[in-house]
C-alpha cells in the first residue's frame, strides 16, 4: 500500500504538539548546580602525599600539559653506621589545561594513586595563560573527588588489604600468647616435648626408662648404650 501523502508530516507535528504540552524541566544554572555522575571528567586533583617524583604521568602525556620540577634531599642514617638515603622532593606540579584533552592517562598509569579525576568543572578564566593551574590548586580540587564505589558483595579480597589482614590477626595471635604466658606461669610451646613412657623404642644413645645410669666407655668419655631389657 503507498503511504499516504504527508503522513510523515503529520507524524513529525504529532512529536511536535505533544512535546509542547508536556512541562519542562528546566535546571537553573548557576542558582541550581547538576548533578553530576562520580566518574565524570572535570578536572584533576593532586593527592600531594603520595607523589614520588616517578615522572611517569609527565611522560605518557600525550599533549605534554603535565610540568613537574623537584630536587633530590639526603636523609640521615637511621642507625648508627647506617647508609644515607636520598628522596625526591616535588617543588612543582602543574597541569595545563589548556593543553589537557582529558583523556586520563596520566591517572591511570600512575603507580602510587596521586591522580584523581573530580567532577568540579568551574574553572574557567578570561585568559589563556591562567589555565595553567600549580599543585595548590590541585591539591583543593581533591576535597571534591568522590568516594570510590563500593566493591560487590560478591567480590573477591583485594591481595593488599587480605595480606595486611592475616598479618595483623598474626601479630594479635601472638601478643595474645605473650600475655597469658605470665598469667599461667608456662611458656608456650615451641617445639617438640621430649618422649616420655612408653610407646616405642628409646632413641639411640639415650637409656630407657627406670634403667641405672651407664658408666662412659674406657678411653671415649662417652656413654655407652644401654642393653636390651633396660639392665647394663
Amino acid at each position: 500500500m503507498p503511504p499516504i501523502p504527508g503522513s510523515g508530516l503529520a507524524k513529525g507535528l504529532a512529536v511536535t504538539l505533544r512535546t509542547m504540552t508536556r512541562k519542562s524541566h528546566t535546571a537553573q544554572y548557576p542558582d541550581a548546580q547538576p548533578e553530576l555522575p562520580p566518574r565524570t571528567r572535570g578536572v584533576i586533583g593532586l593527592f600531594e602525599e603520595n607523589c614520588t617524583v616517578c615522572m611517569l604521568c609527565a611522560r605518557e602525556c600525550p599533549d605534554w600539559c603535565i610540568y613537574i620540577d623537584s630536587h633530590k634531599e639526603t636523609i640521615p642514617a637511621a642507625a648508627p653506621g647506617g647508609r644515607e638515603r636520598s628522596r625526591n622532593v616535588l617543588d612543582r606540579f602543574a597541569i595545563d589545561f589548556a593543553l589537557c584533552m582529558y583523556c586520563g592517562i596520566c591517572i591511570e598509569v600512575c603507580p602510587f594513586d596521586a591522580l584523581f579525576w573530580s567532577p568540579e568543572f568551574e574553572y574557567a578564566e578570561t585568559d589563556i595563560h591562567e589555565l595553567t593551574h600549580e599543585r595548590d590548586k590541585l591539591r583543593e580540587w581533591m576535597w571534591t573527588v568522590p568516594e570510590p564505589p563500593a566493591l560487590d558483595p560478591g567480590a573477591e579480597e583485594p591481595k593488599e588489604i587480605a595480606a595486611a589482614r592475616k598479618a595483623a590477626e598474626k601479630l594479635a595471635a601472638a601478643q595474645a600468647a605473650a600475655e597469658a604466658a605470665p598469667a599461667t606461669g608456662t611458656a608456650p610451646a615451641t617445639g617438640t616435648a621430649p618422649a616420655t613412657g612408653t610407646g616405642g623404642p628409646a632413641a639411640p644413645g639415650s637409656a630407657a626408662p627406670g634403667a641405672p645410669p651407664v658408666p662412659p666407655a674406657p678411653g671415649t668419655g662417652k656413654p655407652q648404650p644401654p642393653a636390651e631389657g633396660g639392665t647394663a
